[in-house]
């Protein structure tokens, strides 16, 4: 897909996914976490582009896709007619697409109607990945995520009521020590009334370039598993997909809630007493996060 710019983030399980550029970096981009676009001016794309890069996919080979995924960090932030025109543009030149993905943030979401997130489902609008980071409000406040805690739980319902799944992120380790039990506290009452359908775990490790809060204080290796076990304890999930195989986390970790909870306890009891995890540093941090 020689038509995507650098740099480009995709969801793990996009890996098969077709993918285009309907917007270029982040809207908000300034929380001190992330640092996937900071060196990206947001912008977007002139439709007569997206147009012309889906013209060229489905003439050189990929007419036959049926997983697309929009970029980049969130393509709900377009104008609802925009993002019309294009899944309906997707959906004519794509004869056996099955499902369209995309990052969106929590506000993106309630900027658009529920009659237009119904409309955007019937085009195969059929998951949205979001980022929740922490439940807690003040987490949020100090790594300067512009969403809250509360508006993400609306918007993860207004999708639901509309027909749209929600693949939901958290991050171990964002609270650093002196929020960690406030983190997990505030993250498992948020998914408990959220109740996403697919639910991915990551772990915080700072890199180059990234400032966080004034007094953070970074988990180590053990105590970020530590923490991931105390997250997973506290899930009242009903139905729920739960991925934690991200490069960040030290080993992979997958189940469904409420069933494999208690087979997950186990075997973070069983990593824990092993003593091979860094009690004084994030251990060995993966080449790309």
């Amino acid at each position: 897909m020689d038509w995507l710019e650098e740099p480009l983030f995709r969801p793990p399980a996009e890996a098969e996914s077709l993918i285009f550029q309907v917007s270029r970096g982040c809207p908000h981009n300034a929380c001190r976490f992330c640092g996937m676009y900071k060196g990206v001016s947001y912008h977007e794309r002139p439709m007569s582009d997206i147009f012309r890069e889906i013209d060229r996919a489905a003439e050189s080979g990929w007419r036959m896709a049926r997983r697309i995924f929009l970029a980049d960090g969130d393509a709900m932030f377009l104008p609802f007619g925009t993002l019309c025109r294009i899944l309906e543009y997707l959906n004519g030149k794509f004869p056996h697409l099955t499902r369209i993905t995309m990052y969106a943030n929590g506000s993106s979401v309630l900027a658009k109607t529920p009659e237009a997130l119904e409309r955007l489902h019937k085009l195969k609008l059929s998951l949205v990945y979001m980022g929740l980071e922490s439940g807690s409000e003040e987490v949020l406040r100090l790594v300067r995520k512009d969403d809250t805690a509360a508006h993400m739980t609306e918007a993860v319902h207004r999708l639901q009521a509309a027909g749209i799944k929600s693949s939901v992120m958290i991050l171990a380790g964002i609270g650093g020590r002196c929020f960690s039990g406030k983190h997990v506290r505030d993250t498992n009452s948020v998914l408990r009334e959220m109740q996403p359908e697919i639910l991915s775990l990551l772990r915080f490790i700072e890199v180059p370039g990234l400032k966080m809060y004034e007094g953070y204080e970074p988990l180590t290796e053990y105590d970020s598993v530590r923490e991931m076990r105390e997250l997973i304890a506290g899930m009242e999930l009903n139905s729920t997909v739960f991925r934690a195989n991200h490069s960040s986390v030290p080993f992979p970790l997958e189940g469904r809630f409420p069933k494999d909870r208690e087979k997950m306890k186990v075997l973070l009891d069983q990593v824990l007493a092993e003593g091979k995890l860094d009690r004084n540093g994030a251990g060995r941090v993966p080449l790309f996060l």
